[in-house]
């Protein structure tokens, strides 16, 4: 009994020391900005990003990444989406679908360390 114990215990660390490394982002989408627009993350952090509309759809488009997805509008849920930037840099994002007159300028930035 001891030894399957022990196990358990063992189980239990590795997978909340795994946890250590995702940073959950809350991100929200309105005409024509990303609350917060840029991100800081530490090289080898995995970033999950839960992203809503506070208005109409939205796209949220990492274009280094090759990431595209559809932002649901207001009240029709989220958006996730799992990043793990392998170089230090930046990484631009920008709404993929068109929302309005600034569309264009709705961008952010993950900056990477």
């Amino acid at each position: 009994m001891k030894r399957l114990l022990l196990v358990l215990v063992a189980a239990a660390a590795t997978a909340s020391d795994a946890g250590k490394d995702i940073k959950v982002v809350h991100v929200l989408a309105e005409r024509f900005v990303y609350v917060p627009s840029v991100v800081k993350v530490k090289r080898g952090t995995t970033i999950e990003f839960r992203i809503t509309s506070e208005d109409t759809n939205h796209g949220f488009h990492i274009p280094k990444a090759g990431i595209n997805v559809i932002i649901p509008k207001r009240g029709r849920g989220e958006a996730k989406v799992i990043f793990k930037p392998t170089e230090p840099g930046e990484y631009a994002f920008e709404c993929s679908k068109a929302c309005g007159a600034g569309h264009t300028q709705m961008r952010g930035v993950i900056i990477v360390e």
